[in-house]
């Protein structure tokens, strides 16, 4: 019987967090390792385990994967969430492509600069409101199915739980205008799987903070 898939990152969420949620919706348990030093990110490039010199590092079914994209679409076809033909596929990678480029903001906020921050959860909130929760909105609104495509759940549902999450900690009531997804929460929420990630004491990370802040700029300093 194979091992537990096996996670290199910081103890935080940055690149990994959207493999973690995938893994955990999947009922997948898995193990991790944390860097907390530059000489243990410098060992696994001198021992050739980065591909391209870049963490995540995900040790799964005798591969060593690198780069997100990869290791994502990866566990999405390994656990069958990546839809039933080239079709569903093609939208569930244009959902997850619009609902990472909401993430990548939300994933560098804590590394702004004091004078900045309220600029940029302004860009957020802009971003969340008049851009990407509007599509999905729309999408669940027309379709009238529980699920973003093919009324099965995906790799698509995973990340748009994860990003209304996220976008929620830093601006509360921002799903007030949006009744589908109001609804998409509560019920992913309640997805068993899920509803075991998000309870205390799981592989889920919290919200990032100084310590991990500083143990980013540390691990990965030039």
């Amino acid at each position: 019987m194979p091992g537990k898939p096996r996670l290199t990152y910081l103890n935080g969420r940055g690149r990994m967090e959207p493999v973690r949620w995938l893994l955990a919706a999947a009922g997948v348990e898995f193990e991790e390792v944390f860097l907390e030093t530059k000489e243990q990110y410098d060992k696994l490039i001198k021992d050739g385990l980065l591909l391209f010199q870049q963490v995540p590092l995900v040790e799964i079914d005798g591969m060593k994967m690198v780069q997100t994209r990869a290791i994502l679409s990866y566990i999405a076809g390994k656990y069958n969430l990546y839809g039933k033909d080239l079709k569903e596929r093609a939208l569930i990678d244009m959902y997850v492509e619009g609902i990472s480029d909401l993430m990548q903001m939300i994933l560098m906020f804590p590394f702004s600069p004091p004078d900045a921050k309220e600029k940029n959860l302004d860009s957020i909130k802009e971003k969340a409101l008049n851009r990407y929760f509007p599509v999905f909105e729309k999408v669940l609104k027309q379709h009238g199915q529980d699920f973003l495509v093919g009324n099965k759940f995906s790799w698509a549902d995973v990340q748009l739980i994860e990003a209304i999450l996220a976008v929620e900690e830093k601006i509360p009531a921002v799903l007030s205008s949006f009744p589908q997804l109001q609804a998409f929460k509560t019920k992913m929420s309640n997805m068993p799987t899920i509803k075991k990630f998000l309870q205390p004491g799981s592989p889920r990370k919290p919200p990032p903070d100084d310590h991990y802040v500083e143990t980013v700029l540390k691990v990965f300093k030039k």
